[in-house]
């Protein structure tokens, strides 16, 4: 199964990934980042799908569109959301189904959202965590594949609790996309966490 990892960020999952030997076919990017060269450094192939407005012009159909269209030409066939910072419209899992997985700093189903680790602080828990899901076009609500709880330690602020879950992601998601790698119809079954 060739796997397209999309990121925009500092591409750390993207290394985890590579580290761990699993075979990435394609990096995409919504934005010019460090992801891009962690990719070009290990001899992965690159798209840049740039967004060009972050405003109410927006047209995120269309930007769908035109990743799965570069996805579709690079016959992918698990698409792997690695700190990806563009919320994707119904085209990508009309082409997809539950092909598409993604990692969240929370125990979905709690703190959806891009700033999960700051709600979790905000709502004084002890303890939070990673999730591995089967993403939806519902941000943050598929099936979760696989969750790790990380304890929110009393001097934790957001940076020094989103290393430590970061840790954990980075260890959990290979794992993740290894056993999907094994077993592709996980991705069908019922829910379960670890």
């Amino acid at each position: 199964m060739r796997i397209a990892v999309l990121a925009s960020g500092s591409g750390t999952l993207l290394e985890a990934i590579l580290a761990d030997g699993i075979p990435v076919s394609l990096v995409v990017a919504d934005r010019p980042s460090r992801a891009l060269q962690v990719a070009e450094e290990h001899g992965v192939p690159t798209v840049l799908v740039e967004r060009t407005t972050f405003g109410p012009d927006f047209d995120r159909v269309a930007y769908t569109k035109d990743v799965v269209a570069v996805l579709q030409e690079a016959e992918i066939g698990l698409v792997v959301m690695a700190g990806f910072g563009t919320v994707f419209a119904e085209p990508l899992y009309d082409a997809f189904g539950s092909r598409v997985i993604n990692t969240h700093p929370a125990l979905l189903p709690a703190f959806k959202g891009w700033h999960a680790v700051r709600y979790a602080l905000e709502a004084g828990v002890k303890v939070t965590g990673c999730t591995i899901h089967v993403a939806t076009v519902e941000v943050d609500d598929g099936p979760i594949l696989a969750q790790e709880a990380v304890p929110v330690l009393d001097d934790d602020d957001e940076a020094s609790l989103h290393e430590r879950i970061k840790a954990v992601e980075r260890r959990l998601y290979p794992q993740t996309i290894r056993a999907v790698l094994a077993d592709p119809s996980i991705l069908e079954r019922e829910p379960t966490s670890t």
